[in-house]
C-alpha cells in the first residue's frame, strides 16, 4: 500500500452499491442482500431513513399523480377547530363557492372547521373540491365534502402539492398549521420559486395585527423590503379576494 505524506492513497474499501466504505467504516458482518433475504431478523428495518426515502418518493408519485390533471386551484387554509355555527365557518363555504363560480378549485387540508366549509361551499357550487389530509397523532381523516382526496404522511410532500397546483393562497383565521403555509408560501414568492402567486389574508380583525408588525418591526427593521410587505393582502370581502386571485392568474396567463 502506497503512502503520501502519512496517508494512506489506497485504502482498504468495501462497495455497498453505490456506497464505498473505508477503514473502520468497512467492517459489517452481512451484507444488503442477506438481509433482504433473511426472513428471520427483526422487522424494524421499514422504519430506517433508507427505507423512508423510498416511502417519500411514492408519496410524491401519488400526490403528482392524482393532481397532475386538476384544473386551475387555488388553496384556502383555515382552522380545523371553527365550529359549523361560528361565522367564519359561513365565510368560508360563501368563499368556496365564490372561487368555484369563478372556475377554480378549491383545495384544503381536507379536515374539518374552516376548512370543511371551503371544501363544502365549492362542492355546493358544482366546483372541483380537494382535500390534501394528513397523518396526525389523533384522528381526524376527510371532511365529507372532498371530492378528491390524498393523505400523506409528510407535511413536506404535502407542502409541495399545496404550491405546485394552486395559483394562489387564501388564509381564513387559523393556528400554528395556517401561519406555517403562509410563510413558507411568502418565502417561496420572495424568493422566487414559484411566481405570480398571491396570498391572501382574509379577516382584518384576525390578521391586522400581524401584517402591521409584519410592516412596522419587520419591514421597519430592514429585514424585508417594500416589494416583500406588498406581497400580502388584508381583506374582508370575498369578490376583492377573487379579484385578487383572478388578476394574478391572468399575469400569469400572459407571461406564458
Amino acid at each position: 500500500m502506497s503512502e503520501h505524506n502519512g496517508v494512506d492513497e489506497h485504502p482498504k474499501e468495501k462497495q455497498r452499491g453505490p456506497v464505498v466504505l473505508r477503514r473502520g467504516r468497512r467492517e459489517e458482518l452481512t451484507t444488503t442482500d442477506q438481509r433482504l433475504l433473511d426472513s428471520r431478523g427483526p422487522s424494524d428495518w421499514v422504519h430506517t431513513d433508507p427505507w423512508r426515502v423510498l416511502r417519500i418518493q411514492a408519496e410524491f408519485v401519488e400526490g403528482f399523480g392524482a393532481l397532475a390533471e386538476v384544473p386551475s386551484a387555488v388553496t384556502v387554509f383555515g382552522s380545523a377547530r371553527t365550529g359549523r355555527d361560528h361565522p367564519e365557518y359561513e365565510t368560508g363555504r360563501k368563499l368556496g363557492g365564490a372561487l368555484a363560480d369563478a372556475g377554480f378549485a378549491v383545495i384544503t387540508g381536507g379536515g374539518p372547521g374552516a376548512m370543511e366549509a371551503v371544501n363544502r361551499g365549492c362542492s355546493e357550487a358544482g366546483g372541483f373540491s380537494i382535500g390534501l389530509g394528513i397523518e396526525l397523532p389523533f384522528e381526524q381523516g376527510l371532511n365529507p365534502w372532498v371530492d378528491l382526496g390524498v393523505n400523506f404522511r409528510y407535511f413536506f410532500v404535502r407542502k409541495t402539492m399545496f404550491i405546485k397546483y394552486s395559483q394562489a393562497f387564501i388564509c381564513l383565521p387559523g393556528g400554528f398549521g395556517t401561519l406555517d403555509e403562509l410563510f413558507e408560501a411568502l418565502t417561496l414568492v420572495q424568493t422566487k420559486k414559484v411566481t405570480k402567486f398571491p396570498v391572501v389574508l382574509f379577516g382584518s380583525d384576525y390578521w391586522q395585527g400581524l401584517y402591521d408588525w409584519v410592516e412596522r418591526s419587520v419591514l421597519g427593521g430592514g429585514k424585508i423590503g417594500e416589494k416583500d410587505l406588498a406581497l400580502l393582502h388584508v381583506t374582508d370581502d370575498i369578490d376583492d379576494a377573487v379579484r385578487v386571485v383572478q388578476d394574478a392568474h391572468k399575469a400569469w396567463g400572459e407571461a406564458h
